[in-house]
């Protein structure tokens, strides 16, 4: 790939969006676009972002190697870097076409080292302030040593992995993700944070409380104020009692018209808002539950645009799509296929799509032996998926236990839910091959043509 000339402190500084997980504990950074550097210039600004180069650099004794990564990191060669407790992912392409997943493990803190160190920051003001200006001071890095935590790395606190045949530790292209790792790391230490195992929400939170504490302990107590019984302060108060609620109405009421005036919202969008507004707490009033407690913000887009139709996709639903794809940070493409795994399998199916995960022995090891069975090719494993050879046709194994139909062009990575889920994985490959499509989700008028 051509690499793309960009040099100075702008381009040092430019830092990939960010996908920040539910639970704050998974953040994905877009890939890092093709760059120049100059030779022995450093390839990190910050001094923390050189350390984690000099960690890898003492972990490898193949200088070869980590110019070779060097040069991947600068061609833009490494896709998207997942950043979770103890982990660092993404995608490198090499030499072949197919990339190499490559990952770089990291020690993390247990809790007693977490205390010490959040202890011993609440203890100095201005290691926070420097934290939220994206700082980390050489003090609050001696100041984490002597409450007995390394924050920055040595080469016995890394463990690299890649799925090329080379074993070099690290090969070129763990180097490449490593130096990749370092761009992230200068502009924000809460990444390094993360991959010592917590993120930076709950970090913000345990300081905050760890300073109003402080501040509460070196205020004066307030002089103490006479006391009255409870019995003689309402003695003479008559306390009416309260009114009796209103009566629940049997159905959700229908929202207001909302006007079609220039420049103003689109009404059918927001009378489609409404209306579930409505209907959400109409089921709150009558079963004290509220139906959607515990979505996240991307899986309440992903609901809200799968209660469309696409089958005739109007303009209204398109540019429904393209709000709450901008609003959460996607593509109408992604949401589109979110779409179509929700009406798959709901919020399981959508997991389905967007969580690879590594199931016990058991329903996925007994799968491919009941394929073989029942006359299909022999498929190819990989975490909870299972791929036809042919490269066009998935199954992917739920956390509920049941078989989720894919299908993408042959040659491509382009996977889309395809089929009702089974818990057989027969029966959900017979769906699969016999076009049993998703309720409104067929033909042209599949929501990934939204432009």
């Amino acid at each position: 790939m051509s690499p793309r000339p960009t040099t100075g402190p702008a381009a040092r500084r430019s830092t990939p969006r960010a996908r920040i997980g539910p639970d704050d504990l998974r953040r994905t950074f877009e890939a890092v676009p093709a760059r120049t550097s100059a030779e022995g210039e450093p390839f990190a600004d910050s001094w923390w972002g050189r350390a984690w180069v000099d960690a890898l650099e003492s972990l490898s004794m193949d200088e070869a190697r980590l110019a070779r990564g060097r040069a991947y990191a600068d061609d833009g060669q490494v896709a998207a870097i997942t950043v979770t407790p103890g982990r660092v992912v993404a995608y490198v392409h090499g030499s072949r076409a197919r990339p190499y997943r490559a990952e770089l493990r990291l020690r993390t803190f247990a809790d007693p080292g977490w205390e010490a160190l959040l202890d011993a920051v609440a203890e100095r003001p201005g290691h926070l302030s420097a934290l939220l200006a994206k700082e980390m001071p050489h003090s609050l890095a001696r100041t984490a040593e002597e409450a007995g935590v390394r924050l920055l790395p040595a080469a016995d606190d890394l463990d690299p992995s890649c799925t090329c045949p080379d074993h070099g530790r690290p090969c070129k292209h763990v180097a490449a993700l490593c130096f990749q790792t370092a761009l992230l790391l200068d502009s924000d230490p809460f990444v390094l944070l993360l991959m010592r195992g917590r993120g930076e929400r709950e970090l913000l939170d345990a300081l905050a409380r760890r300073n109003a504490e402080h501040s509460a302990r070196e205020r004066p107590a307030a002089p103490a104020m006479p006391s009255v019984a409870a019995g003689e302060a309402f003695a003479a108060r008559f306390l009416p009692p309260l009114p009796a609620p209103r009566p629940v109405p049997p159905h959700p009421g229908q929202p207001p018209s909302y006007p079609d005036l220039p420049g103003a919202r689109d009404p059918l969008g927001l009378d489609h808002l409404a209306t579930d507004a409505v209907a959400r707490a109409h089921a709150l009033l009558t079963t004290g539950r509220d139906p959607l407690a515990g979505f996240t913000e991307w899986q309440d887009a992903v609901r809200l645009a799968a209660a469309r139709p696409t089958a005739g996709l109007t303009a209204t639903t398109r540019a429904l799509y393209r709000e709450l794809a901008y609003a959460t940070g996607r593509t109408t493409t992604d949401l589109a296929r979110a779409v179509a795994a929700w009406r798959q399998g709901e919020a399981e199916g959508l997991t389905a799509l967007e969580t690879p995960w590594d199931p016990p022995a058991g329903p996925f090891d007994r799968a491919r032996p009941a394929l073989a069975a029942a006359g299909f090719p022999r498929f190819t494993p990989w975490r909870n998926h299972l791929t036809h050879p042919a490269g066009s046709l998935q199954l992917r194994f739920g956390q509920d236990m049941r078989w989720y139909g894919y299908e993408s062009d042959p040659g491509t990575d382009d996977w889309w839910p395809r089929a009702a889920p089974d818990p057989d994985p027969v029966s959900a490959l017979e769906a699969l091959l016999a076009g049993e499509s998703i309720p409104d989700t067929a033909g042209d008028d599949d929501p990934h043509y939204v432009r």
